[in-house]
């Protein structure tokens, strides 16, 4: 007989093709490294680093020249500036050239030499928040008012190197210490906990109900469709405005109508108030996202064949039973692929809370803690911290979640 199997090893087209294959996948893999791989790797270092806000711009020698005229003197001075409050600036100087009829006649400051209309200073070590003026005889040739302007603007060259917290090899635990020392921490973990699990799963159950819904043919399914999606395709800025106006605790139309109907003797805060403010966030994120569940879970719901619903019925089988037994099974998959990315997500969420309540009456979660961390104290390595622990929670919750789903899988 004839040996017809397939040649060991590679042929030469084949790794064409391989090669072929990689080199157009390159750019892919370039873009996501750029724009997910260094962002991360950034983050991870800025937490370890004792970094605040003013430090992300590094120290730098000012240097500030002006030509002071009166009757008796003319003088130029430079005033140089270190205007950091932590950073020594090593090797301050500058040189520069003064325009042709400034003439310098006092005493030069120490370490400066003058040669022609060129002047070279050198400083040394500026200390932090170092402010000193420097005022220097001149005879000025000329109208003095008139070689303000260029003397202020003539050609300077400053020099000085400042130790940069973003690049020097300093790192610390202290943003990690602090952040699980304090109990608010906890505290924010709990609250970040109660509102994605149950957003997550609230926005899955409306979702199934609704795709329950319209699940069959009837005169105007088209219509409703649209009003189901409208949640989620508008503007978030929009909805939460709408949503603060619609309950303001003064002039909000759900206080009027529960007061009128003798639910409530007065006013409530809904936003404003423990725990209700996280009730309500919880339930904005339920109502904002629950549509696209049910667009995942109706089309998957459409496609399961009708035959063993048909022979349910002929069986006697229940509507719940028909749901339970037949639908369910085939509904899991989408089902654990909309959690899973519903969780992330919805831990990942800022805007929404943030527009609603701005993390307070206890609506703080981690994401909210992130922005006040990193922008209201102005500790930078604080808030890559917080962010750090974030990307931790959820790499551990997928882990969990693909280890679960493979035993259920029997994978």
């Amino acid at each position: 007989m004839t040996d017809i199997s397939p040649p060991k090893g590679r042929g030469a087209l084949a790794k064409r093709e391989a090669r072929l294959a990689w080199g157009l996948l390159f750019p892919t893999i370039a873009i996501v490294a750029l724009v997910v791989i260094v962002p991360l790797l950034a983050i991870f270092w800025i937490s370890v680093k004792p970094v605040k806000l003013g430090d992300l711009r590094p120290a730098e020698m000012r240097l500030r020249i002006s030509l002071r005229d009166n009757d008796a003197q003319s003088q130029v001075e430079y005033r140089v500036i270190n205007p950091s409050r932590e950073h020594v600036i090593h090797g301050a100087g500058f040189d520069t050239t003064l325009p042709e009829g400034v003439t310098l006649t006092g005493d030069l400051p120490k370490g400066c030499a003058l040669s022609g209309q060129d002047l070279h200073c050198e400083f040394g070590d500026l200390a932090p928040r170092f402010n000193e003026r420097y005022r220097i005889d001149a005879r000025v040739t000329g109208d003095a008012k008139s070689l303000q302007r260029p003397v202020r603007d003539s050609a300077t060259v400053a020099r000085g190197k400042a130790d940069n917290i973003l690049t020097n090899s300093t790192f610390t635990l202290e943003n990690f210490t602090k952040l699980f020392d304090g109990s608010e921490f906890w505290s924010v973990l709990g609250v970040t906990l109660f509102y994605t699990i149950f957003g997550t799963l609230g926005a899955l159950l409306v979702g199934l109900f609704a795709a329950l819904l319209l699940n069959k043919d009837f005169r105007g399914q088209g219509i409703l469709r649209g009003l189901y999606l409208f949640p989620y395709v508008a503007p978030v800025i929009a909805v939460a405005f709408t949503w603060i106006t619609l309950f303001d605790p003064f002039s909000g139309s759900a206080n009027a109508l529960l007061i009128q109907m003798g639910v409530s003797q007065g006013a409530i805060n809904f936003f404003g108030q423990k725990p209700l403010a996280l009730i309500m966030v919880t339930v904005f994120e339920i109502w904002r996202y629950f549509p696209l569940s049910f667009l995942f879970i109706l089309a998957r719901m459409q496609s399961i064949d009708t035959d063993m619903y048909e022979a349910a019925d002929m069986d006697g089988a229940s509507p719940f039973q028909k749901f339970w037994y037949l639908s369910m099974p085939q509904l899991l998959g989408i089902l654990s692929v909309l959690f899973l990315l519903r969780f992330i997500w919805t831990f990942n969420k800022f805007d929404d809370i943030f527009l609603l309540t701005g993390g307070n009456a206890g609506t703080r979660t981690l994401t909210v803690d992130v922005y006040e961390q990193a922008f209201a104290v102005s500790n930078i390595g604080a808030g890559a911290a917080v962010a750090v622990v974030v990307f931790g929670c959820l790499l551990i919750f997928a882990a969990l979640f693909f280890r679960t789903m493979s035993r259920e899988e029997g994978l």
